[in-house]
């Protein structure tokens, strides 16, 4: 049970970069399709309205959350189907 835990280490940081990475491109798109600009506020931007800011990050967090979580829990199923055990 413990060499397992250890071996889905690697596994769990490639899944974790690969989840980054999608909802990094999941977000982009979804403040395209929001109707504003091209690049998501940063919070230290001046040119951009207190709501505008707030509410990227609300997105953008919820998206990462979202990719990671289903990222992670499609990694422990295929790990289960692949070894009988979950990697918890």
């Amino acid at each position: 049970m413990k060499a397992l835990k250890i071996a889905y280490k690697p596994v769990g940081l490639v899944l974790g970069a690969a989840s980054g990475m999608l909802a990094g491109a999941l977000f982009k798109q979804a403040w395209k399709m929001l109707g504003h600009d091209k690049d998501a506020p940063d919070a230290t931007d001046e040119e951009r309205a207190w709501a505008e800011v707030l509410l990227a990050a609300i997105v953008q967090g919820a998206i990462f959350a979202g990719v990671k979580a289903a990222v992670d829990r499609a990694g422990a199923a295929s790990t289960r189907r692949l070894t009988g055990t979950w990697p918890g």
